[in-house]
């Protein structure tokens, strides 16, 4: 195995055993090969960690861990970044796949971005030009609260530059909303390269936590009003009022909705 490879990808796993192994050989039968590919078991209780290291014993590119208690999602993403030596991290949950050409196109799009420390894929098309391209911190704001949207995506849809993510410190704990606050404080120190969607696989199914936007819309609105009151990210006064008038009216209509539901009893 290269001592330094190319791409780390990262796999956090907690119980996982009925996706892991397919997980495994979307990355082995990736066309670009010059990765390592480091596996968390963040203390699972089924045959999780027997599959990974079963791999292990006849691919030398993987690596596997296990925590000696639970972490949870966003510190377990964090201690497999601390094991990786590759120059980009790539993360891909031990339930979602990778498509063959997934890590070269993403490393050919970062790479073709140098000034660029970390990207995002899984894009909707956009109207005005083809992916990929870069955008500044203050376009990245603008793209996510005055355009389509871009600090929503999930970790499967990220790569990163280790030194960047290591000058970050990470993922901040919390449930659910770590990797909208992560891009939010990426975006402030670094341009990022937006990306075609179709180069990763997200499998939807029971077992996963239920991802209820009202539970956690206080963390979502605390992480809004922290980051859109940081003046480095560029965006101008008349901006920022008319993005926090776009937010009155989605919360206006939010409650409007909620109220002809209840009144209608659907």
């Amino acid at each position: 195995m290269n001592t330094s490879p190319a791409i780390s990808v990262l796999t956090t796993v907690y119980n996982r055993e009925k996706y892991l192994a397919d997980c495994i050989e979307s990355v082995q039968k990736s066309h670009f090969q010059d990765y390592e590919h480091i596996i968390v078991d963040d203390g699972s209780t089924d045959g999780s960690l027997q599959i990974a290291k079963d791999y292990a014993k006849i691919d030398d590119r993987i690596r596997v861990f296990q925590n000696e208690k639970n972490l949870g999602d966003y510190p377990n993403r964090n201690q497999a970044a601390s094991y990786a030596i590759g120059k980009y991290l790539k993360y891909i949950d031990a339930d979602d796949l990778v498509y063959p050409f997934g890590l070269g196109t993403l490393h050919g799009f970062m790479e073709s971005f140098p000034e660029a420390g970390w990207g995002l894929c899984s894009l909707p098309q956009d109207r005005d030009r083809p992916f990929p391209f870069q955008l500044s911190t203050r376009e990245a704001y603008q793209y996510h609260y005055l355009g389509p949207g871009l600090f929503h995506k999930a970790p499967l849809s990220s790569i990163i530059k280790r030194d960047l993510f290591e000058r970050v410190g990470g993922f901040k704990p919390g449930r659910m909303v770590g990797d909208t606050e992560m891009w939010h404080r990426l975006a402030l120190v670094s341009p990022v390269v937006c990306m075609t969607a179709g180069v990763v696989w997200y499998r939807e199914h029971g077992e996963q936590e239920f991802n209820d936007v009202d539970q956690f819309r206080d963390q979502y609105e605390a992480i809004r009003r922290d980051y859109l009151g940081n003046t480095a990210n560029g965006l101008s006064k008349d901006e920022l009022k008319f993005i926090e008038l776009k937010r009155k009216r989605t919360r206006y209509k939010r409650i409007f909705l909620g109220s002809l539901k209840r009144l209608l009893n659907i």
